[in-house]
């Protein structure tokens, strides 16, 4: 809103500095000081309200050191990185901006489902909250709504090389690369970023090219990788939320990255000059970007050892949505498994755990584990670390898989 504000004074008063809302980088800096103030300064508020209304966190006595001293704890604190990321977006962010649009959808859907589980555990007494199908349910309905809009908005466009006489009907620019003359298009496509592959770039239309008409079958293969993508990331963030401060300081590492993925990707002439796919207007999730790490930090502020709030499902699913939903946006979604390494093995510990205790379960007639315990962060924890040291561990590792996410653009 600020942005049209400042614009509008710049354009019509001409009043001396109202033009730096013109800027990506100012508006993403402003996002990120704004998002700060509201979760550390409101965040107190709110954890003080939840204390009040004793939203307390229940603890089921897994065996863990420490475990039982967090009951009572509150939680639902998710509602703090909510505020801290829709608050400056709708402030800073150009709202008309398809993409944008999206990843405000994404934090209000996957917030409200992680909002009504929260509620159900602890207004309801029910410990299970909501039912595992009804979060798959909604996860799906966004990851529809994702794919559908990327697929058919006529906004949503890539910038690629054509060579002369062209095969589309669409304008033709031209600019200069060392000596060389270049052509290109902006056309719709399924193209994306792949890592280690010819140019770097990965086309799910040829996914199925040995079926004839192959072409016709395009949306279904893109709207399956979707679904899979944020159902799985989501549900990953959701099962590293553990102990304190290792979902939120592993996703303010991965949204960092991201910011700068989408900065680069965004920007005509950083992207001619890294060879990499340009995306006209996704420039803009940068201050989005720039809101969620803001978010995440403020709230780590109270979510680190020991924890004085939670964040719940509430935090959990939106954040791993969030970074679902903005990987597909900036066509990057083939780098998460990279990228997301931390929640993508804590996912797999726990489908590793339960596959092999149902298997031997059913041939032995005795469950056997793979792990100590299921997520991989508990296994760690029956194992004597403290769950300081965890996370500050899991931190590295995630800080490491995100230079190498970088490194890997340069790699084809």
């Amino acid at each position: 809103m600020l942005y049209y504000l400042f614009n509008f004074l710049d354009k019509n008063y001409n009043i001396p500095g109202a033009g730096v809302f013109q800027y990506i980088t100012f508006r993403m800096a402003m996002a990120v000081i704004v998002s700060l103030v509201i979760t550390t300064v409101y965040g107190r508020r709110l954890i003080d309200y939840l204390r009040f209304k004793q939203v307390g966190e229940t603890v089921r006595n897994l065996g863990l050191e420490g475990q039982m001293q967090k009951a009572g704890t509150p939680t639902m604190g998710g509602l703090i990185i909510l505020a801290g990321i829709l608050i400056p977006t709708l402030l800073f962010a150009k709202l008309d901006n398809v993409y944008v649009l999206l990843m405000i959808v994404t934090t209000v859907w996957l917030g409200a489902i992680g909002f009504l589980d929260d509620y159900i555990k602890v207004f309801k007494k029910n410990k299970e909250g909501l039912a595992g199908k009804f979060k798959i349910i909604g996860q799906v309905g966004l990851a529809i709504i994702v794919g559908w809009t990327m697929y058919f908005n006529s906004n949503i466009i890539i910038r690629q090389e054509v060579k002369l006489p062209v095969k589309y009907d669409l304008p033709v620019q031209y600019h200069m690369k060392g000596n060389t003359q270049v052509y290109t298009q902006d056309i719709k496509s399924t193209k994306t970023t792949m890592p280690f592959y010819k140019n770097n770039e990965f086309d799910y239309g040829k996914v199925i090219k040995f079926i004839p008409g192959y072409e016709h079958y395009t949306l279904l293969v893109f709207m399956v990788v979707v679904i899979f993508i944020i159902t799985f990331i989501s549900n990953g963030a959701n099962i590293t939320d553990g102990i304190d401060g290792l979902a939120t300081g592993t996703s303010a590492i991965i949204g960092l990255v991201l910011a700068i993925l989408a900065y680069v990707s965004g920007n005509t002439v950083i992207a001619d000059y890294l060879n990499i796919m340009y995306i006209p207007n996704s420039g803009e999730l940068v201050i989005f970007a720039g809101a969620f790490v803001g978010a995440c930090v403020g709230f780590l502020w109270y979510n680190q050892y020991p924890a004085q709030v939670f964040m719940g499902d509430t935090g959990s699913l939106a954040i791993g949505g969030i970074i679902a939903v903005f990987a597909i946006m900036i066509r990057k979604e083939l780098m998460l498994p990279l990228l997301c390494g931390v929640f993508v093995v804590e996912n797999l510990s726990v489908i590793m755990q339960v596959s092999w205790f149902k298997y031997t379960k059913k041939k032995f007639g005795e469950g056997r584990r793979i792990f100590l315990m299921a997520p991989l962060h508990h296994h760690y924890q029956k194992k004597g670390f403290h769950e300081a040291k965890i996370v500050t561990r899991f931190w590295i590792i995630c800080i490491m898989l995100a230079i190498i996410t970088m490194i890997t653009l340069k790699l084809r």
